[in-house]
C-alpha cells in the first residue's frame, strides 16, 4: 500500500481508517455478508460503505454498532476495539497541523510521526531525517519547503514527553560526502551530540559487520500509544512510499530491526566511532 493515496473530494484515506476499515470487511466476511447489505442496515448507499471500507470517511459509533450487530460480533472487547479506533481516527482527521501545506505524499508520514510515541529507524544511505543538521538537511533537500519540514519535524524531540528515536545507520551513511567535508563534518558532530539525549539511541553498522538481511533497503517502525493502533512500517524509495500497517510484514520488520541493532555496535562505542570518521574528513 502506497502513502501517495488519491483524494475523494475532501476525504483523504487515513493509516487508521484502513485499518479500521480492514477489521470491519474481515467481520462482514466471515459473516456471509455483502456491501448491499450492510449499507441497508445503514440506511446508507454502497458507495458510502466502501468509502468507509476504504478508510477515506470518518465512521460514526452508531454505525460501527449497527456493522457488529449485522455480523455478530458482539464481543464487548471486539466493538470496544473498533469503537476506541474511530474515535482516534476521527480526532486525527481534524488535527491542523503545520504539514497541512505540504505534498500528499509527505503529510500523512509527518501526521502518523507527530503522534507516534517511538521510532525505529535503519537507514543504509544517510543520517536518518529527524537527527539531520541544517546544513545537511539543506544539502540534501533542496526544495525550501520540504527543507523546512523536515527541520520542523525535530521539534518532536523537544517534546515533553520526547518522541523517543532508535537508529541503526549503516557506515555508508556516515562515509557519503552529502554537502562536502565541511557539511558531513558538522553532520557527524551533531549525531554525536543529539545521541548523547535519553530518549535518542544510535547504533553504527560498521563495514566489517559484512552482509545483512537488512541492507537492501530502509525503513522505519512507528508505534503509539492508544490502543487499537499497530505499528506502521514506512518505506521510501526515489519514486514513491510505502505502507505496512501491523499484521505480519509489520512484524517481520520488527526483527528484522532488532537484528541488525544486535549486530552493530553499542551506542557508546558508534559515538566513538562517527567521531573517528569525524577526524578524518
Amino acid at each position: 500500500m502506497t502513502a501517495s493515496q488519491p483524494m475523494q473530494g475532501n476525504s483523504t484515506s487515513t493509516v487508521l481508517g484502513r485499518r479500521l476499515g480492514g477489521e470491519l470487511i474481515k467481520l462482514r466476511t466471515a459473516a456471509g455478508m455483502t456491501q448491499p447489505q450492510a449499507a441497508k442496515v445503514l440506511s446508507a448507499s454502497t458507495t458510502k460503505v466502501a468509502k468507509m471500507e476504504r478508510g477515506w470517511v470518518p465512521i460514526r459509533d452508531p454505525d460501527i454498532r449497527a456493522l457488529c450487530e449485522l455480523y455478530g460480533a458482539t464481543e464487548p472487547t471486539v466493538v470496544g476495539g473498533l469503537l476506541e479506533l474511530a474515535r482516534i481516527d476521527r480526532e486525527r482527521r481534524k488535527v491542523k497541523g503545520w504539514w497541512n501545506d505540504l505534498p500528499r505524499d509527505m503529510r500523512e508520514y509527518i501526521e502518523l510521526e507527530n503522534v507516534a510515541t517511538s521510532i525505529k529507524t535503519w537507514q543504509v544511505s544517510y543520517v536518518p531525517g529527524l537527527l539531520q543538521c541544517p546544513e545537511y538537511v539543506h544539502a540534501l533537500q533542496r526544495d525550501e519547503q520540504l527543507a523546512a519540514a523536515r527541520l520542523e519535524r525535530q521539534r518532536r524531540l523537544l517534546d515533553s514527553p520526547p518522541l523517543s528515536v532508535y537508529a541503526v545507520v549503516h557506515e555508508a551513511a556516515l562515509r557519503c560526502l552529502v554537502g562536502g567535508s565541511d557539511v558531513l563534518r558538522s553532520q557527524l558532530e551533531h549525531l554525536v551530540r543529539v545521541s548523547r539525549k535519553p530518549h535518542v539511541t544510535v547504533r553504527v553498522l560498521p563495514f566489517r559487520a559484512g552482509s545483512h538481511r537488512a541492507l537492501g533497503a530502509a525503513f522505519n517502525v512507528l508505534s503509539f500509544a492508544e490502543p487499537g493502533a499497530m505499528d506502521v512500517v514506512y518505506m521510501e524509495t526515489p519514486l514513491t512510499q510505502r505502507w505496512s500497517e501491523g499484521g505480519e510484514e509489520a512484524a517481520q520488520h520488527a526483527e528484522i530491526f532488532e537484528s541488525v541493532a544486535e549486530a552493530a555496535l553499542g551506542p557508546d562505542d558508534s559515538r566513538a566511532f562517527i567521531s573517528a570518521i569525524r577526524k578524518e574528513l
